[in-house]
Protein backbone atom coordinates (compact mmCIF):
# COMPACT_ATOMS: atom_id res chain seq x y z
CA UNK A 1 0.00 0.00 0.00
CA UNK A 2 1.64 3.48 -0.85
CA UNK A 3 1.20 6.18 1.50
CA UNK A 4 0.57 9.91 0.66
CA UNK A 5 3.16 12.43 2.27
CA UNK A 6 2.22 15.58 3.30
CA UNK A 7 3.88 18.29 4.13
CA UNK A 8 2.83 20.18 7.83
CA UNK A 9 4.87 23.36 7.00
CA UNK A 10 3.33 25.04 4.22
CA UNK A 11 3.04 28.22 5.83
CA UNK A 12 6.89 29.02 4.89
CA UNK A 13 5.91 28.13 1.30
CA UNK A 14 3.17 30.66 1.09
CA UNK A 15 4.92 32.88 2.94
CA UNK A 16 7.56 32.73 0.35
CA UNK A 17 5.12 33.03 -2.41
CA UNK A 18 3.22 35.87 -0.83
CA UNK A 19 6.52 37.44 -0.88
CA UNK A 20 7.14 37.06 -4.39
CA UNK A 21 4.04 38.22 -5.37
CA UNK A 22 4.02 41.57 -3.16
CA UNK A 23 7.52 42.16 -5.18
CA UNK A 24 5.68 41.57 -8.29
CA UNK A 25 3.17 44.35 -7.35
CA UNK A 26 5.58 46.75 -6.04
CA UNK A 27 7.23 46.55 -9.44
CA UNK A 28 4.31 47.01 -11.21
CA UNK A 29 3.04 49.90 -9.37
CA UNK A 30 6.48 51.80 -9.71
CA UNK A 31 6.54 51.12 -13.63
CA UNK A 32 3.44 52.88 -13.99
CA UNK A 33 4.14 55.62 -11.40
CA UNK A 34 7.00 56.64 -13.43
CA UNK A 35 6.30 55.30 -17.01
CA UNK A 36 10.07 53.39 -16.90
CA UNK A 37 10.74 49.78 -16.62
CA UNK A 38 13.78 50.54 -15.65
CA UNK A 39 14.00 52.45 -12.03
CA UNK A 40 17.37 50.39 -10.87
CA UNK A 41 20.10 49.37 -12.45
CA UNK A 42 19.21 45.54 -11.31
CA UNK A 43 16.11 46.20 -13.64
CA UNK A 44 18.28 45.79 -16.62
CA UNK A 45 21.94 46.48 -16.31
CA UNK A 46 22.44 47.35 -19.91
CA UNK A 47 19.84 49.54 -20.69
CA UNK A 48 20.83 51.62 -17.45
CA UNK A 49 24.62 51.86 -18.30
CA UNK A 50 22.34 53.43 -21.35
CA UNK A 51 20.36 55.41 -19.91
CA UNK A 52 23.21 57.18 -17.91
CA UNK A 53 25.52 57.95 -21.33
CA UNK A 54 22.36 59.45 -22.82
CA UNK A 55 21.77 61.46 -19.52
CA UNK A 56 25.35 62.88 -19.38
CA UNK A 57 24.98 63.15 -23.58
CA UNK A 58 22.03 65.56 -22.22
CA UNK A 59 23.62 67.32 -19.51
CA UNK A 60 26.74 68.63 -21.91
CA UNK A 61 23.96 69.33 -24.37
CA UNK A 62 22.37 71.47 -21.73
CA UNK A 63 25.53 73.23 -20.60
CA UNK A 64 26.40 74.15 -24.33
CA UNK A 65 22.57 75.74 -24.94
CA UNK A 66 23.41 77.83 -21.55
CA UNK A 67 26.78 79.09 -22.55
CA UNK A 68 25.04 80.19 -25.99
CA UNK A 69 22.52 81.52 -24.44
CA UNK A 70 24.92 83.39 -22.17
CA UNK A 71 26.84 85.25 -24.90
CA UNK A 72 23.33 85.75 -27.25
CA UNK A 73 22.62 88.78 -25.83
CA UNK A 74 26.48 90.31 -25.55
CA UNK A 75 26.80 89.72 -29.15
CA UNK A 76 23.29 91.25 -29.92
CA UNK A 77 24.18 94.31 -28.06
CA UNK A 78 27.96 94.43 -29.55
CA UNK A 79 25.94 94.67 -33.60
CA UNK A 80 23.42 97.08 -31.93
CA UNK A 81 26.31 99.15 -30.99
CA UNK A 82 28.05 99.08 -33.91
CA UNK A 83 25.10 100.06 -35.80
CA UNK A 84 24.96 102.99 -34.18
CA UNK A 85 28.41 103.84 -34.46
CA UNK A 86 27.84 103.25 -38.17
CA UNK A 87 24.89 106.16 -37.37
CA UNK A 88 27.31 108.31 -35.96
CA UNK A 89 29.91 108.02 -39.03
CA UNK A 90 27.25 108.59 -41.28
CA UNK A 91 26.39 111.82 -39.92
CA UNK A 92 29.62 112.73 -39.77
CA UNK A 93 30.60 112.21 -43.40
CA UNK A 94 27.41 114.38 -43.97
CA UNK A 95 28.94 117.40 -41.53
CA UNK A 96 32.20 117.11 -43.37
CA UNK A 97 30.61 117.53 -46.82
CA UNK A 98 28.84 120.26 -45.10
CA UNK A 99 31.79 122.07 -43.69
CA UNK A 100 33.19 121.87 -46.96
CA UNK A 101 30.85 124.12 -48.86
CA UNK A 102 32.60 127.23 -49.53
CA UNK A 103 29.80 129.34 -48.56
CA UNK A 104 30.17 128.94 -45.15
CA UNK A 105 31.46 131.18 -42.62
CA UNK A 106 33.71 130.80 -40.06
CA UNK A 107 30.98 130.59 -36.90
CA UNK A 108 28.76 128.25 -39.48
CA UNK A 109 32.17 125.95 -39.55
CA UNK A 110 32.69 126.17 -35.93
CA UNK A 111 29.45 125.23 -35.45
CA UNK A 112 29.77 122.25 -37.83
CA UNK A 113 32.52 121.40 -35.95
CA UNK A 114 31.10 121.84 -32.41
CA UNK A 115 28.42 118.88 -33.36
CA UNK A 116 31.42 117.00 -34.59
CA UNK A 117 32.81 116.95 -31.00
CA UNK A 118 29.58 115.67 -29.84
CA UNK A 119 30.03 113.10 -32.07
CA UNK A 120 33.22 112.18 -30.59
CA UNK A 121 31.87 111.85 -27.66
CA UNK A 122 29.25 109.67 -28.86
CA UNK A 123 31.86 107.74 -30.06
CA UNK A 124 34.08 107.27 -27.18
CA UNK A 125 30.37 106.08 -25.11
CA UNK A 126 29.74 103.58 -27.78
CA UNK A 127 33.14 102.17 -27.09
CA UNK A 128 32.62 102.06 -23.68
CA UNK A 129 29.55 99.79 -24.07
CA UNK A 130 29.18 96.60 -21.68
CA UNK A 131 27.07 94.48 -20.85
CA UNK A 132 26.16 92.52 -17.53
CA UNK A 133 28.91 94.40 -15.86
CA UNK A 134 31.99 93.76 -18.42
CA UNK A 135 32.98 96.58 -21.35
CA UNK A 136 32.55 94.68 -24.83
CA UNK A 137 35.27 95.85 -26.74
CA UNK A 138 38.22 96.09 -23.68
CA UNK A 139 39.16 92.66 -25.15
CA UNK A 140 39.63 90.08 -22.16
CA UNK A 141 40.75 93.35 -19.60
CA UNK A 142 37.80 94.62 -17.40
CA UNK A 143 39.00 98.55 -17.46
CA UNK A 144 37.11 100.70 -19.00
CA UNK A 145 38.85 100.29 -22.33
CA UNK A 146 37.96 104.46 -24.43
CA UNK A 147 38.67 107.23 -21.78
CA UNK A 148 39.79 110.80 -23.26
CA UNK A 149 43.16 112.19 -23.48
CA UNK A 150 44.48 115.45 -24.44
CA UNK A 151 47.69 113.98 -25.10
CA UNK A 152 46.59 111.52 -27.68
CA UNK A 153 47.01 112.79 -31.00
CA UNK A 154 43.15 111.67 -31.81
CA UNK A 155 42.07 112.76 -28.26
CA UNK A 156 40.99 109.25 -27.38
CA UNK A 157 43.43 106.66 -25.48
CA UNK A 158 42.69 102.73 -25.53
CA UNK A 159 42.91 101.17 -22.09
CA UNK A 160 41.83 97.52 -23.09
CA UNK A 161 44.30 94.82 -24.81
CA UNK A 162 44.00 92.68 -27.84
CA UNK A 163 42.42 90.21 -25.93
CA UNK A 164 39.76 87.62 -27.38
CA UNK A 165 37.07 85.16 -25.38
CA UNK A 166 35.06 82.55 -26.67
CA UNK A 167 32.74 79.75 -25.57
CA UNK A 168 32.18 75.99 -26.04
CA UNK A 169 29.13 76.10 -28.20
CA UNK A 170 29.45 72.06 -29.10
CA UNK A 171 31.87 69.34 -28.93
CA UNK A 172 34.82 70.41 -30.42
CA UNK A 173 33.55 73.29 -30.77
CA UNK A 174 34.79 76.58 -29.99
CA UNK A 175 33.49 80.18 -30.81
CA UNK A 176 34.90 83.34 -31.00
CA UNK A 177 32.81 86.26 -29.20
CA UNK A 178 34.54 89.74 -29.28
CA UNK A 179 36.97 91.39 -31.47
CA UNK A 180 39.83 93.87 -29.33
CA UNK A 181 38.14 97.32 -29.32
CA UNK A 182 41.86 98.41 -30.68
CA UNK A 183 40.36 96.22 -33.85
CA UNK A 184 37.22 98.58 -34.08
CA UNK A 185 37.94 101.53 -33.56
CA UNK A 186 41.95 102.17 -33.65
CA UNK A 187 43.01 100.36 -36.34
CA UNK A 188 45.76 101.55 -38.07
CA UNK A 189 44.67 104.00 -41.43
CA UNK A 190 40.75 103.56 -39.93
CA UNK A 191 41.21 105.37 -36.38
CA UNK A 192 37.46 106.26 -36.15
CA UNK A 193 38.67 108.67 -33.18
CA UNK A 194 41.48 110.01 -35.33
CA UNK A 195 39.31 110.55 -38.48
CA UNK A 196 36.62 112.82 -36.56
CA UNK A 197 39.38 115.09 -34.71
CA UNK A 198 41.18 115.07 -38.18
CA UNK A 199 37.93 116.42 -39.68
CA UNK A 200 37.05 118.69 -36.44
CA UNK A 201 41.02 120.59 -37.31
CA UNK A 202 40.44 120.46 -40.43
CA UNK A 203 36.92 122.55 -40.21
CA UNK A 204 38.52 124.82 -37.74
CA UNK A 205 41.25 125.90 -40.02
CA UNK A 206 38.89 125.81 -43.14
CA UNK A 207 41.89 123.38 -44.42
CA UNK A 208 41.90 119.75 -46.16
CA UNK A 209 38.54 119.12 -45.27
CA UNK A 210 37.62 116.95 -47.67
CA UNK A 211 40.77 114.99 -47.13
CA UNK A 212 39.59 114.51 -43.99
CA UNK A 213 36.29 113.99 -44.94
CA UNK A 214 37.15 110.79 -46.98
CA UNK A 215 39.24 109.40 -44.01
CA UNK A 216 35.81 109.63 -41.81
CA UNK A 217 34.58 107.51 -44.54
CA UNK A 218 37.74 104.88 -44.32
CA UNK A 219 36.49 104.84 -40.85
CA UNK A 220 33.10 104.03 -41.34
CA UNK A 221 33.98 101.21 -43.98
CA UNK A 222 36.33 99.66 -41.66
CA UNK A 223 33.82 99.87 -38.88
CA UNK A 224 30.99 98.40 -41.59
CA UNK A 225 33.56 95.29 -42.01
CA UNK A 226 34.44 94.69 -38.83
CA UNK A 227 30.44 94.52 -37.89
CA UNK A 228 30.01 91.37 -39.85
CA UNK A 229 32.03 89.81 -37.15
CA UNK A 230 29.59 89.87 -34.51
CA UNK A 231 26.76 89.10 -37.44
CA UNK A 232 28.13 85.93 -38.38
CA UNK A 233 29.03 84.87 -34.54
CA UNK A 234 25.38 85.70 -34.00
CA UNK A 235 24.53 83.51 -36.89
CA UNK A 236 26.59 80.72 -36.16
CA UNK A 237 25.48 80.65 -32.32
CA UNK A 238 21.69 80.46 -33.27
CA UNK A 239 22.60 77.53 -35.98
CA UNK A 240 24.26 75.46 -33.20
CA UNK A 241 21.18 76.77 -30.76
CA UNK A 242 18.60 75.01 -33.21
CA UNK A 243 20.95 71.84 -33.66
CA UNK A 244 21.33 71.22 -29.92
CA UNK A 245 17.36 71.60 -29.55
CA UNK A 246 16.98 68.86 -31.93
CA UNK A 247 19.52 66.97 -30.28
CA UNK A 248 17.76 67.77 -27.17
CA UNK A 249 14.90 66.14 -28.49
CA UNK A 250 16.39 63.07 -30.16
CA UNK A 251 18.04 62.10 -26.47
CA UNK A 252 14.68 62.23 -24.97
CA UNK A 253 13.29 59.90 -27.96
CA UNK A 254 16.09 57.55 -27.28
CA UNK A 255 15.98 57.67 -23.54
CA UNK A 256 12.09 56.53 -23.87
CA UNK A 257 13.08 53.93 -26.14
CA UNK A 258 15.62 51.89 -23.68
CA UNK A 259 12.95 52.77 -20.46
CA UNK A 260 9.90 53.47 -21.27
CA UNK A 261 7.09 50.76 -19.97
CA UNK A 262 4.70 49.16 -21.66
CA UNK A 263 1.59 50.52 -19.54
CA UNK A 264 -0.92 48.08 -21.01
CA UNK A 265 0.73 45.34 -20.23
CA UNK A 266 2.14 46.48 -17.00
CA UNK A 267 -1.02 47.25 -15.87
CA UNK A 268 -2.77 43.73 -16.20
CA UNK A 269 0.70 42.67 -14.27
CA UNK A 270 -0.98 44.56 -11.66
CA UNK A 271 -4.25 43.46 -11.77
CA UNK A 272 -2.97 39.68 -11.99
CA UNK A 273 -0.59 40.39 -8.57
CA UNK A 274 -3.15 42.12 -6.61
CA UNK A 275 -5.88 38.79 -7.66
CA UNK A 276 -2.72 36.47 -6.19
CA UNK A 277 -1.85 38.74 -3.18
CA UNK A 278 -5.74 38.44 -1.83
CA UNK A 279 -5.44 34.32 -2.70
CA UNK A 280 -2.53 33.81 -1.15
CA UNK A 281 -3.24 35.93 2.25
CA UNK A 282 -7.07 34.04 2.10
CA UNK A 283 -4.78 30.65 1.89
CA UNK A 284 -2.87 32.05 4.56
CA UNK A 285 -5.62 33.14 6.49
CA UNK A 286 -7.36 29.47 6.56
CA UNK A 287 -4.22 27.54 7.30
CA UNK A 288 -4.80 28.36 11.29
CA UNK A 289 -8.12 26.67 11.17
CA UNK A 290 -6.88 23.57 9.72
CA UNK A 291 -4.67 20.57 11.00
CA UNK A 292 -3.03 17.79 9.48
CA UNK A 293 -5.97 15.29 9.56
CA UNK A 294 -7.98 18.35 8.00
CA UNK A 295 -5.12 17.58 4.31
CA UNK A 296 -5.45 13.55 4.91
CA UNK A 297 -9.37 14.19 3.89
Amino acid sequence: MSSIRVNPYILPDLLSALAGTRQQQDTATLELATGSRINKPSDDPGGAAALVANRDQGSQTDSFLQSGSSVSGLLQTADSTLSSVVTALTRAVSLGVQGANGTLSDADRADVASELTGIQQQLISLGNTSYQGEFIFAGTSTAKPFVADNTSPSGVTYTGNAGTNSIAAGPNYSLAINVPGSQIFTAAGSDVFQSISDLIGALQSNANIGAAVNEVKSSFDHITGQRVFYGNALNQLQSQTTFLNSEKVDLAAAANNISAADLATVATQLTQSQVAVSAELSAISRISQNSLFDYLK
